[in-house]
């Protein structure tokens, strides 16, 4: 089950650059079975060494815009940082249902801005390149809460408010997902909030998946195959929050359970 998922993740990042973070946490979390900051750390790292796989393949073909790369690595970062403190103070407070609820919501806005109308304005980032910092801030932040959001937000952002042609817009997010990816693997590897084990299941398949993904790249219409995968996201999503709103109320009636349990304990002097 682990290198089927592995290799369906990382096909989807190498054909569309998204789907690393998106699918990989709700899987962890909803089939692995993995606790909320354990997901999205092992999460990290796959998406990491499958965007360090696919990004030659976008390079070669020079399909990377190194200038709003730039641009947007400028105001993710503090964003990836702040969104990390986030998701371990929330992890270590010991409110978990509210972690996956948290991640649900940010899945499900995620993606279903593939499916909001939108006015299509391809010069904007051409007149007004100093807000891509600003706009990619939140996208980090959301990247450090649930390693989603580099890929998903990053290509909605680009391809909807850039002049780049999808293929350079799949090739600058990945690069641009690889470097948060990096940053946050390391800070979550020193955390120890890692899966190993599951970790090198996912690579398993994974690896094969994004190469053929890669290859593939070129023969699928990449706009439609991103309304799938946002389709999915979706589902995901929606079963996150689903998922933490039954976990959030089996915790509350096992607690209010205990306290009269203690209460009819008690007896009267």
């Amino acid at each position: 089950m682990h290198l089927l998922l592995g290799f369906l993740i990382a096909l989807a990042v190498g054909l569309t650059g998204i789907g690393g973070g998106s699918f990989t946490v709700p899987a962890l979390l909803l089939i692995v079975g993995l606790p909320a900051g354990e997901a999205v750390g092992t999460a990290f790292v796959f998406a990491g060494v499958l965007r360090l796989i696919a990004a030659p393949f976008y390079l070669f073909r020079r399909n990377v815009n190194s200038r709003y790369f730039r641009l947007m690595l400028t105001g993710a970062v503090p964003g990836l940082i702040l969104g990390i403190i986030a998701l371990r103070g929330l992890a270590h407070s010991g409110n978990s249902p509210v972690v996956v609820l948290v991640l649900g919501l940010l899945l499900t806005i995620t993606a279903g801005l593939s499916f909001v109308p939108k006015a299509q304005n391809p010069n904007f980032v051409v007149k007004n390149s100093r807000w891509l910092p600003w706009l990619a801030f939140p996208i980090g932040i959301e990247s450090g809460f649930s390693s989603a959001g580099a890929g998903a937000l990053g290509t909605v952002l680009l391809l909807n408010y850039s002049e780049m042609t999808p293929a350079q817009v799949v090739g600058t997010d990945i690069i641009f997902g690889l470097v948060l990816a990096v940053i946050g693997s390391t800070v979550h590897w020193t955390l120890g909030s890692i899966s190993a084990p599951i970790l090198l299941q996912l690579l398993a398949g994974g690896v094969p998946g994004v190469v053929i993904g890669c290859l593939l790249a070129k023969r699928v219409p990449a706009r439609k195959l991103k309304l799938v995968v946002a389709a999915v996201a979706l589902a995901a999503g929606l079963q996150l929050i689903w998922s933490g709103v039954r976990a959030s109320i089996s915790s509350q009636s096992a607690s209010a359970a205990k306290l009269n349990t203690v209460g009819s304990g008690v007896t009267r002097p």
